[in-house]
């Protein structure tokens, strides 16, 4: 078989097995998240044209391997059926990741799944110098390991304290994870250094009083990978609060890969070769 078929079938979600004409096929499984009709599908797939069983991979994906070459328009046509399609391999923005967010955990401090398919209709696929991760976590539990992806997106809280409703019981400072707050209930005071803060929301999720309340918001890194080479992401930004900033970051990160970035090289990379400052830079203007 010709190689540029190879790639183009790899490209498509459909990576070549050792064993010959054989192919593993990476399913879009967007933000972890798959409906009851499409996991009946991936199961009648994987009984009619692999060997009946299916692969968890690492990043919330489905594989099925032992794909026929001959059976894979076939496969495509029977996932179209349920809006499934192929995942992305390559040098390319792979397919979002995400957990369940506060839809679904008592933890969670932003909406997970409905941003994961946004970004994902947005970049999925896009062509770049090397690989592209992007993984979105709901809180600062970090399930999803926000730092490992070239573009981690975590969920926090900017706290902010109503003296009024205070009881100065102390709750929220033995919550406090970084002893931002200190409380002493003799002279009823409290103190809030909120350059320690990391925007767990803590806080506000103890305070018996509802004495803490708090905007959600955005943590960002950048340039994180894991295997051969690993690094954690940068965090380079403030705390954003808005949707449409955040978009505008993750535009502005993946524009700064694409003009700097060299074949064969990850993210990271190109930050450390090119210089933490002058992406820094770019990310702030898509801020202002």
């Amino acid at each position: 078989m010709d190689e540029s078929i190879y790639k183009e079938l790899k490209k498509g979600g459909f990576m070549r097995q050792i064993q010959n004409s054989k192919f593993s096929l990476r399913i879009r499984v967007v933000g972890g998240q798959l409906q009851g009709k499409q996991i009946k599908k991936v199961s009648e797939i994987a009984e009619r044209y692999g060997k009946g069983y299916v692969h968890m991979t690492s990043r919330q994906g489905i594989e099925i391997p032992f794909i026929d070459f001959a059976d894979v328009e076939a496969v495509k046509g029977e996932l179209a059926e349920v809006g499934l399609q192929p995942g992305a391999c390559g040098p390319r923005v792979r397919t979002v990741t995400a957990c369940q967010g506060n839809a679904i955990c008592g933890s969670g401090l932003i909406e997970t799944s409905g941003l994961a398919k946004e970004l994902d209709a947005k970049y999925f696929g896009r062509d770049l110098p090397h690989k592209f991760k992007i993984g979105i976590t709901g809180c600062k539990n970090n399930c999803l390991k926000a730092e490992e992806n070239d573009l981690g997106i975590k969920g926090g809280l900017r706290p902010e304290w109503h003296s009024g409703d205070c009881t100065y019981c102390g709750v929220c400072a033995a919550a406090c994870p970084v002893k931002a707050i200190s409380v002493s209930r003799g002279p009823n005071s409290l103190a809030f250094d909120e350059s320690r803060c990391i925007y767990c929301g803590k806080c506000v999720k103890s305070c018996p009083t509802d004495a803490w309340s708090g905007k959600s918001g955005y943590i960002t890194s950048f340039g994180g990978t894991f295997g051969n080479d690993m690094a954690f992401g940068k965090p380079l930004l403030p705390l954003i609060t808005e949707k449409e900033q955040l978009f505008r970051v993750v535009d502005a990160a993946i524009a700064f890969f694409q003009e700097h970035g060299k074949p064969g090289e990850r993210f990271r990379r190109t930050i450390d070769r090119i210089g933490e400052d002058q992406l820094k830079e770019k990310l702030e203007e898509a801020i202002r």
